[in-house]
């Protein structure tokens, strides 16, 4: 149907046997190759102590995060106004209230520092940033705001505001050389089909803190103190349950598509990159467009999606249906949230920039096997979309 999709997967043989190696095995459910992966993934972070507990997926590392800050009925957790579902979701299944966040400009679509630090509460329990398309928010402004704030509020007998970042863009981006994930109290990825690291389910918790590391991994398995491996290993008999948890743990099979995805992301990285200067250069020009984080000093980004930004008298849907007509999938990164029927009824902060930004996004093909061609390609066919428009 697609001449050129939204995304590919980079597979090729080495996932294949990865799997293969993995069921032959006879060992399936979470165990050694889970417990590689999080080593190597910690590895790649080059952040010292790092602990990382692999997840079911990037809404699960969420969820527990969330859990871990002990927000719950009462509390406030402040979101990005442009961001997936997923980050509103967990706050309510949690029992808090979502504060939403408007983006820092027209240019830097992440989460305003100023709008974070015009929300905080008595109430505030969290505050989650995400790094929109790989770019890494302001972190050296969000982290000075909030420990500004929890000094106060040390003083006044109230919880830490915890830091939760939402990395599910940034898998190796950087800010000033810290790699994204490692900068707040707890960092989550998600390696979902169309992530740069691609396990077509699955996450990350990590954190530097060993006792929200040991809450995390009783979470993620029942809060029991051993695990099946452990048993069926002669390690343990049986098991305590030291609190409430849930099942979010990762298997084998997709442990072992993350060493072989996590091999590829450095390259995949870069690959990405300069198909997203070639974006630039063949776009640079069109008026009916505008590009974000051109300029972004110090930010090493993931490049997770090429985002663009229509002008305000363009259709979106026709222009979507054009380009599909023309073989070209595009999407739309993100819906506002009150456009959902879940969340009609509730109360939306002003966010004017992010507002605009969800109803005139585009969101173009990219991913690390896509050629200069194929970017050529689209351009030429959201031109001819444009001008047909």
């Amino acid at each position: 149907m697609w001449k050129i999709q939204l995304f590919k997967l980079n597979y090729d043989d080495r996932e294949v046997d990865a799997v293969a190696e993995t069921v032959r095995s006879g060992w399936i459910t979470m165990g050694e190759k889970t417990a590689e992966f999080e080593k190597k993934f910690g590895g790649f972070l080059e952040t010292d102590p790092i602990f990382c507990t692999a997840v079911s997926s990037g809404t699960a590392a969420l969820h527990m995060a969330l859990l871990a800050s002990g927000a719950g009925p009462g509390d406030e957790v402040i979101i990005p106004a442009l961001t997936f579902v997923a980050d509103i979701n967990v706050v309510r299944i949690c029992g808090a209230r979502p504060v939403l966040a408007d983006c820092t400009s027209y240019h830097d679509w992440n989460i305003s520092p100023i709008d974070i630090e015009r929300k905080i509460t008595d109430r505030t329990r969290a505050v989650i940033i995400v790094h929109y398309a790989g770019w890494p928010c302001d972190m050296d402004r969000i982290k000075d705001i909030l420990n500004k704030v929890n000094r106060q509020r040390q003083g006044l007998g109230l919880p830490k505001i915890m830091l939760i970042e939402d990395a599910a863009h940034a898998p190796g981006a950087a800010y000033s050389g810290r790699k994204c994930g490692t900068m707040g109290d707890i960092g989550c990825f998600s390696f979902f089909t169309n992530k740069n690291l691609s396990l077509g389910e699955g996450g990350m918790f990590v954190t530097r803190d060993e006792n929200v590391d040991r809450q995390a991994r009783y979470l993620r398995s029942h809060g029991m103190t051993s695990l099946t491996l452990d048993r069926h290993k002669g390690r343990a008999i049986s098991y305590d349950v030291i609190c409430p948890g849930l099942n979010y743990r990762l298997d084998e099979m997709r442990a072992a598509l993350g060493l072989v995805q996590l091999q590829k992301l450095p390259e995949g990285n870069l690959a990405r990159e300069r198909l997203v200067l070639d974006y630039r250069h063949q776009l640079q020009d069109v008026e009916e467009i505008q590009l974000p984080f051109l300029d972004l000093p110090g930010r090493s980004s993931a490049y997770h999606i090429f985002p663009i930004l229509l002008e305000n008298d363009i259709d979106r849907n026709t222009l979507v249906l054009s380009l599909k007509e023309n073989g070209i999938q595009a999407s739309i990164h993100y819906p506002a949230f009150h456009d959902f029927t879940a969340y009609k009824e509730l109360k939306i902060d002003e966010t004017p920039i992010a507002s605009d930004i969800a109803n005139r996004e585009l969101t173009l093909p990219l991913y690390p096997t896509m050629t200069s061609s194929d970017v050529e390609i689209v351009c030429e066919a959201l031109k001819k979309a444009l001008r047909k428009g």
